[in-house]
């Protein structure tokens, strides 16, 4: 099995800032960049640099008129009425000065990762400053502007002509990119997360199938809250391996959110770090048996910056270029660099200790729940006739 694998990256990413108060931090990147450097997993030869995405590949799936909001909003002439309707200045999604070029720039880096693996240059490519799935064409949401995603899967599609699966593993529901493709056949989308009942965006049911040629492309696992790693791991791997052998794609794009993890403060579920060592595995191993390789992967959601999403996304990138998950002790340096800034202590180990997972009392009930839904999905990974 050939292993050639790059990590895209830019320090504009950290210009995606919204205030120092809100959840949505792209420090995050940088954590786990250093953390691979200071592991000896990542050097420089294996880094490229990402590049804005120009106007008119945003407009691939965003409409003008909110491009031009964007850049209007980045430079203080965006109104607040104007605002609001294209889901810009709201609690979730606050304007920041240079909006337009900062969000520019997690398209392009994701648009970088898929002509490297295209071209045949790469087999896999790593863009963690994407994976910004609630974006719609013509309003920001859920700390969303540009749905790089969406704009890279039509891509693929308008200039290579490509089948793409898109795997999304965030905690919340990836609605932006499912939208996009709900009538799209040659693109298929399917998102595990926390059910919409208790969280954002509240969509994602198993009922959500797609509809004119797209119908029965669309596949959604909505698990219950406090699902821990069994169950998880389990629904998972059995829904993405079905649903890859009944749409056989030609290129793998996944978005790694990594708040599903027990530390998460804003969603319910109950994982460990064994989760982010088994996501990326399995969609190393799909890319190879149907995509000859290709496989994008990008960032997403993730809300404990410091204990979870390094070592988290750390994952994807030791699993993709040397084949397995780090484990032992994190480097004393990386620790020591970051723990006077951050506000909870650092995790010593790649993995969780078992004081740290919680108790839950409901947790076959949550299992037998999960099954259920899995149960409910697989009925559909039958070949349409």
């Amino acid at each position: 099995m050939r292993n050639n694998s790059a990590f895209v990256f830019s320090n504009d990413y950290l210009t995606y800032h919204f205030h120092k108060d809100h959840p949505f931090n792209h420090k995050r990147v940088q954590l786990a960049k250093e953390l691979l450097e200071l592991s000896g997993a990542l050097t420089n030869q294996d880094i490229i640099p990402a590049r804005m995405a120009t106007d008119e590949e945003l407009a691939l799936f965003h409409d003008y008129d909110y491009i031009d909001a964007v850049k209007r909003a980045g430079r203080g002439g965006l109104n607040e009425k104007a605002g609001q309707e294209y889901g810009l200045g709201t609690e979730d999604t606050p304007i920041f000065k240079n909006m337009h070029e900062a969000s520019s720039f997690l398209v392009g880096g994701t648009l970088t990762a898929v002509d490297e693996v295209i071209s045949g240059n790469k087999d896999h490519v790593l863009n963690l400053g994407g994976g910004l799935h609630h974006g719609f064409e013509r309003k920001a949401s859920g700390f969303c502007i540009y749905n790089d995603s969406a704009v890279a899967i039509k891509y693929i599609r308008e200039k290579y002509k490509l089948r793409v699966l898109y795997i999304d593993t965030d905690a919340h529901h990836g609605d932006g990119v499912q939208s996009a493709f709900y009538d799209d056949p040659n693109v298929c989308t399917f998102s595990i997360h926390e059910t919409g009942r208790y969280l954002f965006p509240g969509t994602g049911n198993v009922n959500e199938r797609g509809i004119k040629e797209g119908h029965g492309y669309s596949f959604n696992l909505p698990i219950d809250a406090f699902t821990q790693d069994e169950s998880f791991l389990h629904v998972y791997e059995t829904a993405v391996r079905e649903i890859a052998a009944f749409f056989k794609p030609d290129v793998i794009v996944t978005q790694n959110g990594a708040d599903a993890h027990c530390f998460d403060p804003l969603t319910h579920l109950c994982g460990t770090m064994a989760i982010y060592d088994r996501i990326p595995f399995v969609a190393h191993e799909l890319a190879h048996e149907y995509c000859n390789g290709k496989w994008i992967a990008i960032g997403g959601g993730g809300y404990d910056m410091w204990r979870v999403v390094p070592r988290a996304w750390a994952q994807i990138w030791n699993v993709m270029k040397h084949g397995k998950p780090a484990a032992g002790a994190i480097p004393v340096q990386w620790i020591e660099k970051w723990q006077n800034e951050s506000p909870v202590r650092l995790p010593a180990n790649w993995h969780d200790s078992e004081e740290a997972i919680p108790e839950i009392p409901r947790k076959a009930e949550i299992s037998e729940k999960n099954e259920q839904l899995l149960k409910s999905l697989l009925k559909y990974t039958k070949p349409i006739r």
